[in-house]
This record gives structure tokens, sequence and C-alpha cells, in this order.
């Protein structure tokens, strides 16, 4: 099975082979003689990216940017070896976000004491500063040029306060990261198959719902999703999205997720509300939902309860 899909209008949709299978995607778009890639997966996404290339006939020098969304670890986890790989790219990285890709200790400190440090070792290898005069800070709507094409970066707060999405004008889609959260393969075409993804640490719900309406003004065709591939004709698919939204709210009221126990509560709550909105609408078992799920929901949980008690701290 290719490790790729041509999604046509030069786009190519990657599977990253991070943690399983088609779980993080990386984008390459090509447009004439220059190439971005957005999204990196980690350093062990870096001969996926290359067979590619090869298949495509590209050559190292070819790679004009490299693009992460956000800092996240499976969106920016292969920065530092791509940045090696290819000599003559620029990085492109939100404002927030450009001093963690040129010192990325406090980023590796974090993530190491979420995962141990031989867990992160082997889902990340080794992380290194990038040069920063390799390093170009994308503000709110500015454009970058790959050949005559225009990608058009907008500020995305909600999921990170260090997001972007970009805008292809060429596809007229928006490379979301994780603005309009994940849609696995088999949850695409269901109700409610578009899911907020509330990760720490800084979700902000408010924020996320601006977001989404502030994309939504571009009228876009399509939706490059990181978690996972594209989704046509989104429009239909966010009020679902915001319905979602609304609930983990709910819930947050529900269980007010203060503590370590209500967090955990919390989280058995999201697996219900889950299997409740999609297992009836799919082939698998609620088991396998659960599988394929788990992480994000466990995730999930720990952002909102990160959210709740700051909103209500503050």
């Amino acid at each position: 099975m290719p490790n790729y899909q041509d999604l046509s209008n030069g786009i190519y949709c990657i599977d990253s082979g991070y943690i399983q299978h088609e779980y993080a995607a990386i984008y390459l778009i090509k447009e004439a003689d220059e190439v971005a890639i957005i999204e990196t997966g980690t350093y062990r996404s870096i001969p996926i990216v290359l067979g590619l290339m090869a298949d495509l006939g590209i050559s190292n020098d070819q790679i004009k940017y490299v693009i992460p969304t956000h800092i996240h670890l499976d969106h920016a986890g292969g920065v530092s070896a791509m940045m090696d790989l290819f000599e003559q790219a620029r990085l492109i990285v939100h404002p927030r976000g450009a001093r963690h890709m040129i010192d990325p200790s406090r980023l590796v400190a974090g993530s190491v004491a979420v995962y141990g440090e031989e867990p992160f070792k082997r889902l990340y290898g080794e992380i290194k500063p990038v040069d920063e005069t390799r390093v170009d800070i994308a503000n709110d709507l500015d454009v970058y040029s790959l050949a005559e094409r225009k990608l058009v970066f907008i500020d995305t707060p909600g999921h990170a306060k260090h997001h972007f999405c970009i805008y292809d004008v060429n596809s007229k889609g928006i490379f979301t990261g994780d603005t309009f959260g994940l849609s696995y393969p088999m949850l695409k075409n269901l109700p409610h198959g578009l899911i907020p993804t509330s990760s720490p640490v800084d979700f902000d719900p408010d924020a996320l719902i601006k977001s989404v309406d502030r994309l939504l003004d571009y009228q876009p065709e399509r939706l490059y999703l990181t978690h996972f591939g594209s989704v046509e004709q989104p429009q239909d698919k966010i009020g679902d999205f915001k319905l979602w939204v609304a609930d983990y709210l709910k819930l947050c009221e529900k269980y007010n997720p203060v503590d370590e126990i209500s967090t955990k509560t919390l989280e058995e709550a999201l697996r219900r509300m889950t299997v409740d909105k999609l297992a009836n609408n799919i082939s698998c078992s609620e088991d396998e939902l659960l599988a394929l799920m788990s992480s994000d929901i466990r995730l999930s949980a720990q952002g909102l309860a990160i959210w709740w008690k700051a909103s209500h701290d503050a």
C-alpha cells in the first residue's frame, strides 16, 4: 500500500507513520519546480517523504518551505531533521512558535515530562535548534509564493495560541492543522465525523469558534486535515463540529474537572459521548472505535481540564 495519495492540484497527502496508520498527515505541494511541505511528522517520516519525492522526480534543492501549522510535535517533530536535509529551505512558523524552533529546549523538556525520556527518544529522536537566519515568521494574512501559487497564512488560535492555517488559492482548500479537529478515514462521511481536539495546553473554545468562522469566510471547497486527509464540501459539517465544542463545555460544567479524579471522570464521559455520537453509524465495533480514539479522548480531557481550571481561576 502506498504511503501517500495524490489529491490533485499538485497536492499529495503523506501518511507520516506517526503512532498508527493514517493518524498524522504531511502534505507536499508542488508548483512548477518549487515545493512546500506542510507538517513534518517526526524524524521517522523522512524516508517516506523522500520516497514520494523520488516517485515525483523532486530533488532536495526544490524544497522551498517547511511549514508546521503549530509546534505540537506530531506536527513539528521532524522540523530539524527536514531543515538539515533540505539545506536551502526556509522554515515558516507562527510568531509564538518561532523561538521554540530556534531553541527547542523548553519544548523538548515539556514533552519528556509527559512521555518519559526513553519513549520521547523513540518517538521523536533528537530535536535540534534551527538556525535563526533560516526562520521566517508568518504574521496574520502574510502571503508566500510557491512559483506563481499563493499561500495565505491565517492566525487561528483556539487549539493552540501558536497555530496558523494556510489557504491555498489554487485548490480553494485550507491546510487546517488541528483547527477543524480530526476526522479519520472511517469517520469522514459520518454525522458528527469532524471532531474538535482540545489537547493541552492552551485550548480556548471561544477563540476556536472565531477561528473556524473566520476560515469559513474564505468559502473553502475542501479542508486538508493533519488528522487525517481531505474533507470535501466542509460547510455541511461545521454545524456538527460546533455542537461537539458546545457539548465539551457542558461536560466541563457538569464534572468540574479541577483535579485528577474529576479529569478522569470527564475523560470517561467524553468516551461515552464519542460512542453515542459515532458508533451507530460505522461498521466497526465500539471497542475498535475507542481503540482508534483513545489517545485523542485522553488528551482532549486533559486539555479541557487545563482550560477549565485556568478560566475559573482567572
